[in-house]
């Protein structure tokens, strides 16, 4: 099992398709507080909320609760500006990886802390945009559960 971490995630939207290819994956989400919206709001029922009952939910408090959790797994950052690609990491069944809010990504002490960690999709400059966060987690997912042999 693959485990899809968000940090302090702010649209509802993204995390309910993230909550459904959680389901569909057999993987397990976590979410870090504080979050920008409620479990009630209606663009996270549209999303994916009729699987709710579905995800794998595990939720922490802060950043720092979640990284003493983690301190002794294997982990990735997926941000941009990197060299190393998704593509170029072996995944293992077990593994985190982590995405940061949509607008600021992961925090910059956090990267700095674990620069071999970080890894990205490779994408154009054409825009100032990133992928939207619910198509980055699958397509770093989907390479995981491919390297993995599609074991769901």
């Amino acid at each position: 099992m693959f485990n899809i971490v968000l940090i302090s995630p702010e649209h509802p939207g993204n995390v309910g398709n993230i909550g459904r290819t959680c389901v569909l994956t057999e993987s397990r989400l976590h979410l870090i507080r504080p979050f920008k919206f409620d479990f009630s709001d209606r663009f996270l029922k549209r999303a994916g909320i009729d699987y709710w009952e579905h995800v794998d939910l595990v939720i922490h408090d802060s950043l720092e609760e979640f990284m003493d959790y983690v301190k002794d797994k294997r982990y990735f950052l997926i941000e941009t500006g990197t060299q190393k690609k998704y593509s170029d990491v072996n995944f293992e069944d077990g593994d985190f990886l982590i995405f940061g809010r949509e607008k600021e990504g992961i925090p910059d002490d956090l990267l700095n802390e674990n620069k071999e960690k970080i890894i990205t999709i490779p994408m154009t400059k054409k825009i100032d945009r990133s992928l939207n966060l619910a198509n980055s987690v699958s397509i770093v997912l989907y390479e995981a559960l491919r390297q993995d042999g599609f074991k769901f």
